[in-house]
């Protein structure tokens, strides 16, 4: 008999398929402090949730037992899925569940923030006829801005073409030619600042996406533009927005989402030309049924029968299986998001060489997990070993697979190259020893880099001093070198250098050592 805990409020259809379940013994506890829930979890096998329940290190630590976790929902901010996948512990959401549902609130929040809705009917709650106050806008024929044209924003620019907008996007990862089969216009961001009367934001939270839409943003922006953002709320800067409503530059706002939530900015959301719910995308019965009984069969099916299905941290291969490829695993998805946080443009498409002893076993899971790697900084927690090669079909790349049996310098080898819209990239990997991996090549250099951690990437002219004023600069700046690796090439007279820090390196460090001599580019990324 396998227990599970639902601590979080689930829709009753879900519970009720737990419940009937041959095999499991459920348990419904929702009002769990963190103590209590570390005094009971070692009972269960398997723990469902939502977004309340904080899954952490020293939560796992406890779970002697546990063997799978079910997020109903996608975000996984609240479950350390790292300290899982150390424990063997399966992670698994609902990626689409909630999909339909958040592109209909961005546009239910664009259309009664142009018509000025909500204001309305808190007027006459208040008894008062004040038909001149709310003087509307149409939606027709406007231009709507989209940031980030995934699955949500894709039905967001569905539904607005329906209205008879003009929709344009900005997606630096997405093909022109995937979003003109959308009706779709492919635009840069400065274009999409500058030519869009509503911008409605459908990215997820990355370091490129955090804050962007600031005071630099808004200058670009028409006047009396209509912001809407059901995505996250740190990417607008809402100190800058809230500057923005009140000069009149931006003429209304839609916020689903702040910075800190629940949020304490009574100053911005207390604005008369400013609409918000309390982070209701996802607040559907429709959408919380489909993701309470996805994850409930999903546990069920797991823990009965092995089966796996959208889980974060594993693909869907047999246990035995998994444990002689995972090494290869955790290669493949760290050289695709090394790869993708250095490569510019659209990915069009993707070629993977496998050669060596890797081709004595199926390697349809490693490229899955590559594309995952590959996708993950793009789309963040949206990527999993189920979705991430449907989504790649969607974003119109082409994933060509190949194996090679040419001797390499190593026992087995994993090759990636990379085209985009702009350029081609070239990287490997291998593994040394039973389980550590390595990138053993970065397009014409050679190398043993460790991919984790943070690093730094700089191409720089091979010449005297270069090594010395990154580490000076570095170390008045704070910043410790945790490892680093040089390689030459003979030819151009450049170098590359791959070093790790043991923090995230500022921004305004970053510019400096841009700046320093002989340093041709760098980039830091996040493993």
């Amino acid at each position: 008999m396998h227990k599970v805990l639902v601590s979080d409020t689930l829709a009753t259809e879900g519970i009720e398929i737990l419940k009937n379940a041959p095999g499991i013994e459920v348990d419904v506890m929702t009002d769990l402090t963190p103590d209590e829930l570390k005094g009971i979890i070692e009972d269960y096998d398997g723990l469902a949730i939502r977004s309340a329940t904080k899954v952490t290190q020293e939560l796992i630590d406890k779970a002697g037992k546990l063997k799978v976790i079910g997020r109903a929902g996608i975000g996984l901010d609240n479950v350390d899925v790292n300290a899982a996948s150390k424990r063997g512990i399966m992670v698994m959401n609902t990626p689409g569940g909630n999909t339909i549902t958040t592109g209909e609130h961005a546009l239910s929040l664009m259309l009664s923030l142009a018509r000025k809705i909500p204001q309305a009917t808190a007027s006459m709650k208040s008894q008062k006829w004040e038909k001149k106050k709310f003087m509307g806008a149409e939606v027709y024929n406007k231009t709507l801005g989209i940031v980030g044209i995934g699955r949500v924003g894709s039905i967001v620019a569905d539904r607005a073409l329906g209205l008879k907008m003009n929709v344009i996007a900005y997606d630096p990862f997405m093909s022109p030619e995937t979003a003109e089969k959308m009706g779709v216009t492919l635009v840069t961001m400065d274009e999409l600042l500058k030519s869009s009367d509503f911008i409605s934001i459908h990215a997820p939270m990355t370091k490129e996406t955090k804050g962007m839409i600031n005071v630099a943003a808004f200058a670009k922006m028409k006047d009396d533009v209509f912001i809407i953002n059901c995505s996250r709320g740190g990417i607008v800067n809402e100190k800058d927005l809230y500057d923005a409503l009140v000069s009149g530059k931006v003429a209304g706002a839609a916020l689903d989402v702040f910075e800190k939530e629940p949020t304490q900015n009574w100053d911005l959301v207390s604005l008369d030309n400013v609409i918000s719910t309390p982070h209701l995308g996802a607040s559907t019965d429709e959408a919380q049924r489909n993701v309470a009984i996805a994850i409930a069969k999903q546990i069920v099916n797991y823990l009965t029968m092995g089966t796996i299905k959208n889980a974060v941290n594993f693909p869907s291969v047999s246990a035995e299986i998994l444990s002689i490829i995972q090494p290869y695993l955790t290669l493949a998805e760290r050289l695709g998001k090394f790869e993708a946080q250095l490569v510019s443009g659209g990915i069009k498409e993707i070629i993977i060489e496998y050669s060596g002893e890797i081709l004595n076993y199926t390697v349809p899971p490693i490229t899955t997990a590559l594309l995952k790697g590959l996708l993950t900084p793009i789309l963040d927690e949206n990527v999993n070993f189920i979705n991430a090669p449907v989504i790649a079909k969607e974003r119109g790349i082409k994933v060509i697979e190949s194996k090679s049996s040419e001797v390499k310098d190593y026992t087995s080898m994993i090759s990636l190259t990379i085209k985009t819209t702009r350029e081609e990239s070239f990287a490997a990997g291998t593994i040394f020893g039973k389980q550590d991996p390595r990138i053993v090549r970065i397009n014409k250099f050679t190398l043993e880099a460790i991919p984790e951690g943070n690093m730094l990437v700089i191409y720089n002219n091979d010449k005297p001093g270069v090594i010395g004023n990154i580490g000076t600069t570095l170390g008045n700046n704070g910043v410790n070198i945790a490892r680093l690796q040089l390689s030459r090439e003979q030819v151009d007279r450049q170098a590359l250098i791959v070093l790790s820090t043991d923090s995230v390196v500022s921004e305004e460090v970053i510019n400096k050592l841009k700046d320093l001599p002989n340093v041709i580019s760098l980039t830091q990324l996040e493993m």
